[in-house]
């Protein structure tokens, strides 16, 4: 691996915000850990869900930040993509899920709990049923919701999409699968966004402090595994492994174009489904590589 150049003479301090989640923990364990050469930078982590990042991001308040690609429109004036650290499932993602076996036109009208307004996969759920109530909450309140009555379906993102069995509640729908048939493109889920009032060349420098980090972790997997799985929420070890291999792969380190071509037909559908204003232009920072 090839040391970035230290380019300042001061440490210079940058915050960046990611989720308190296995994908995202894997992906900063050698930041986090200082494994990895930081080129003068100094980090402040900021742990919060991914709905609580959004709306930092709406105020610009971090420098680094991870968001849901839904929110980009909302941020694109403040904030340029960074081609490392996007969350991207191929012809998998977030489920809707319930007590028991039902149709998903019979939840049109019904109360769904969602992870937050913001987040892709409440997204994607509109896109692919119109017409149901959302009810938002902590995405890890959501499977309890479910089991408790006081929804008829939930919308469940992280380790819930593997372990929403064990709770004995049954998939309805699977939205990367579903946007796969509809587009045969992978689903970007999350992405990592750097604030454009740093400048380009820092932007450069983050993500390329970010590639070496996620190649880090790849290389010692057992180490970055433990460091992760503080935040599984009791997860098991295998089940551990699958979502992390899941949401950091090769579409996490180069975002090759199809990632690129699902995001814009994302903001083309939701803007002809009148969800979001406009449709972003794709601000895209590559690392030096």
């Amino acid at each position: 691996m090839s040391a970035v150049k230290n380019t300042s003479k001061a440490a210079h301090q940058i915050t960046v915000g990611h989720t308190p989640d296995m994908d995202d923990a894997f992906m900063f364990y050698a930041i986090a850990k200082g494994l990895v050469p930081m080129d003068g930078l100094k980090v402040k982590h900021v742990i919060e869900d991914i709905q609580a990042l959004n709306k930092r991001a709406a105020k610009g308040e971090l420098d680094v930040t991870a968001i849901s690609a839904a929110s980009y429109p909302q941020v694109c004036d403040k904030y340029a993509i960074l081609s490392v650290g996007s969350s991207v499932g191929r012809n998998y993602g977030p489920l809707v899920i319930a007590k028991t076996e039902k149709r998903l036109m019979d939840l049109i009208g019904r109360r769904i709990a969602i992870p937050g307004a913001h987040t892709t996969a409440t997204l994607l759920l509109k896109l692919a049923l119109p017409g149901f109530e959302p009810v938002e909450m902590p995405f890890s309140d959501v499977p309890q919701a479910v089991l408790d009555g006081k929804v008829d379906a939930g919308l469940v993102i992280h380790e819930w999409q593997l372990t929403y069995g064990d709770s004995g509640l049954v998939p309805l729908l699977d939205l990367g699968a579903w946007w796969q048939q509809q587009t045969r493109l992978p689903i970007p889920l999350g992405l990592n966004m750097v604030k454009k009032s740093l400048g380009h060349a820092m932007g450069v420098r983050l993500a390329t402090i970010l590639f070496q980090s996620i190649q880090y972790a790849n290389e010692h997997i057992d180490d970055a595994m433990a460091y992760a799985m503080q935040y599984g929420r009791g997860t098991d070890v295998v089940r551990s492994k699958q979502f992390v291999g899941m949401y950091v792969n090769e579409d996490t380190l180069y975002f090759p174009e199809p990632c690129r071509e699902a995001l814009r037909q994302l903001y083309s559908r939701a803007f002809e489904a009148k969800l979001i204003p406009s449709i972003p232009s794709l601000d895209i920072i590559e690392p030096a590589l």
